[in-house]
């Protein structure tokens, strides 16, 4: 017995060992990426770099309209894709027995979350840009950055409202409640850190996707006034600075401020959706 316990002790050591490793190792890799990026990009963000339209394709100046743009875009995109998503994932886990179209829906689902960025960009190029005559414009990008998160916000949608404990439901409905209530008033306020996540992932994909957003947005520098118009996001601003060489420093400038901006978003985001959150139990 005392040796199967010694053995028991060691493996659970060097199981317990692995998992932590795995935790340094992705802890240290993203801290990596973050220090690499700040310590090149932080000293050349100032009031200035934030508040200039680009100079000599960006060579100069600050990257102002690429930030509006950018937060257009978000906003485009998540209008569109997350009532849509959270719609459908409340179709498919409340209202839709399961059976055959169920996975086939689903089947579908997994395979739009798995086609690469590229091929969104040449249909929305092919389908908004020309055939319904948007051009290149903020309303192109957005349409199709919203069929690129809509995936994400089914799936993670979906298991959020599927871990919400049954009992919850049976509690609901026996006291009067219809069924749209429940699902209104508890299964969706419960799940509802599960939703944000996704809309948190969806945010991170927006922000950073740039062969999409190349083909149906353009690249205009200048600062758009409606959704008809042309706009660079800041992604495609970082690409198109470091890949024609026209400026690393001022590359690795925007690429602190696409972080910085992620961050604040993300903080936002979870601030209203736990308001939210509670003044729906309450």
């Amino acid at each position: 017995m005392g040796k199967i316990r010694t053995a028991v002790i060691i493996e659970e050591k060097i199981a317990r060992g692995l998992l932590w490793t795995s935790v340094i190792v992705t802890i240290g890799a993203l801290m990596a990426v973050i220090f690499h990026i700040l310590q090149h990009g932080l000293m050349h963000v100032n009031w200035t770099f934030l508040t200039e339209e680009p100079l000599f394709m960006g060579k100069e100046g600050g990257i102002f309209p690429t930030i509006v743009s950018t937060i257009y875009l978000i906003l485009i995109s998540l209008a569109i894709a997350v009532p849509i998503g959270i719609m459908a994932s409340i179709q498919l886990t409340e209202y839709t027995q399961r059976g055959p179209l169920v996975k086939v829906i689903r089947f579908a689902t997994e395979t739009l979350a798995g086609i690469p960025s590229i091929i969104f960009g040449l249909f929305g190029f092919a389908f908004l840009v020309i055939f319904m005559g948007f051009s290149w414009s903020l309303l192109s990008g957005g349409l199709t950055l919203a069929f690129m998160v809509l995936p994400t916000i089914i799936r993670t949608s979906e298991e959020a409202i599927k871990s919400v404990p049954l009992s919850f439901r049976e509690g609901s409905m026996a006291l009067g409640a219809t069924k749209w209530q429940t699902v209104w008033k508890i299964v969706l306020p419960s799940a509802l850190p599960g939703i944000v996540t996704g809309i948190i992932l969806s945010i991170g994909r927006v922000v950073g996707e740039t062969a999409a957003v190349i083909l149906t947005a353009g690249s205009s520098l200048n600062i758009p006034s409606s959704v008809m118009d042309p706009a660079r996001s800041m992604s495609v601003h970082l690409y198109i600075l470091a890949m024609e060489g026209i400026s690393m420093e001022k590359a690795y400038a925007t690429a602190t401020v696409l972080i910085i901006l992620i961050f604040l978003i993300n903080s936002v985001a979870n601030w209203i959706m736990r308001r939210m959150s509670s003044n729906l139990l309450t």
